[in-house]
């Protein structure tokens, strides 16, 4: 299969022969073109573009650069789509590359970023993942070892210009109303360490001035962070301007469900093969209109015995919400954190692995007022040594 989209591990995105983009704008150029039915591999670069290094140091996590994030292959015009349309991309195969067989996972600091868990773990930490073909361990979190679901964190179509203008209003409004909030409640257009392809001069400041940072997911698709969006999966997606331009990146070896550290997947570089087709109309015959639509592939990683840790949805200090999913959630992972320092993690560790091994999040009730029931699963395989009570 041709490889129509190349990195070199050694240089960042602006400095590639193709240079990728880590902002959305309909005005960002293509890199390359496709028929629909075509197949192709794309290569990707890690989320941070390179920032995050193979040691036992967190200061790369504490000082990462946000501003930069995500870099992403693309943007790949397929001919004959129109907006209307619904564009079809199946993922064909995804795999590390041999040159580089690691991860990384951290925590981000509060103050540059944050996590879920901000409040609870607001200093910097990173983990290491050394990939052993399709299972990884860290010597920072002994004593687990567990197959990975290799997927894209982040896959998304250009918004139009009038999308892109209504994620910008509704974002900066919701900035406005705690503009001081740390970390900050949404993440506007910035002019700084953008790339934008072979874009210069006046469209380059353009652009720059008005991109949507690739950090929340949208309409369009974009950071989804879906674990099970691996190979044999397909997405519906709805198409905003000619030729669609879908991009992709932040590729994650494994990851548990909610990406709770923000750095939160084992964050990896890559390659990724890919069909496209088009469904003429789409978004109209089949009311795919705001949000794509997923059906997940059929590989997954065999663990079938889980622990599950509960959370309902009242706050730590006793205020009863109101069928509040993420307080909810927020306390089953508190839970399971707590469990896992009995068994002789830090909080740090254990938090990291929530977020990077194959552990199931789910909502089990959203409607007995006044509180939600959300579960956090840890795979118990995962674990060299039996981590249930006796």
């Amino acid at each position: 299969m041709e490889t129509l989209f190349k990195v070199d591990l050694n240089k960042s995105m602006d400095k590639q022969d193709i240079p990728g983009h880590n902002r959305w704008h309909p005005d960002i150029p293509a890199a390359f073109a496709v028929d629909p039915g075509e197949s192709f591999r794309m290569e990707c670069l890690e989320w941070t573009d390179g920032q995050i290094k193979n040691n036992d140091d967190p200061s790369d996590i504490r000082k990462v650069n946000l501003e930069r994030v995500h870099v992403l292959s693309g943007p790949v015009y397929v001919n004959g789509v129109e907006p209307g349309d619904l564009l079809v991309v199946d993922i064909l195969d995804i795999g590390t590359f041999g040159e580089q067989p690691w991860g990384f996972n951290g925590i981000f600091a509060k103050d540059n970023g944050g996590s879920f868990l901000t409040d609870y773990y607001p200093e910097a930490a990173k983990s290491i993942w050394d990939f052993h073909g399709i299972y990884t361990t860290s010597r920072h979190i002994p004593n687990v070892k567990f197959a990975g679901l290799i997927h894209p964190g982040l896959m998304g179509v250009a918004p139009s210009q009038e999308l892109l203008n209504e994620w910008n209003r509704r974002e900066k409004e919701l900035i406005a109303s705690n503009p001081e909030r740390v970390p900050p409640l949404a993440n506007p257009p910035t002019e700084e360490s953008v790339v934008l392809g072979n874009v210069t001069g006046s469209n380059f400041d353009r652009i720059a001035k008005e991109g949507a940072r690739t950090v929340p997911p949208r309409e369009n698709g974009g950071n989804c962070d879906i674990k099970d969006l691996s190979k044999g999966s397909r997405v519906y997606f709805p198409v905003f301007v000619e030729g669609a331009k879908l991009s992709v990146g932040d590729l994650h070896f494994s990851q548990g469900d909610g990406e709770i550290t923000f750095c939160g997947g084992i964050e990896m570089s890559g390659w990724i093969e890919l069909r496209v087709d088009v469904i003429k109309g789409g978004m109209a015959k089949y009311q795919i209109k705001t949000n794509p639509v997923y059906q997940p592939g059929p590989v997954n990683p065999h663990y079938n015995e889980y622990i599950v840790f509960q959370g309902v949805s009242v706050e730590p200090n006793g205020k009863q919400t109101y069928l509040d999913a993420n307080v909810a959630y927020r306390n089953a992972c508190l839970n399971a954190i707590d469990f896992l320092k009995a068994q002789g993690y830090t909080g740090e560790q254990a938090y990291m692995l929530l977020s990077a091994a194959p552990v199931q999040g789910h909502l089990a009730g959203v409607v007995d007022i006044p509180n939600t029931c959300a579960t956090v699963g840890i795979p118990k395989e995962i674990f060299t040594k039996n981590i249930l009570p006796l």
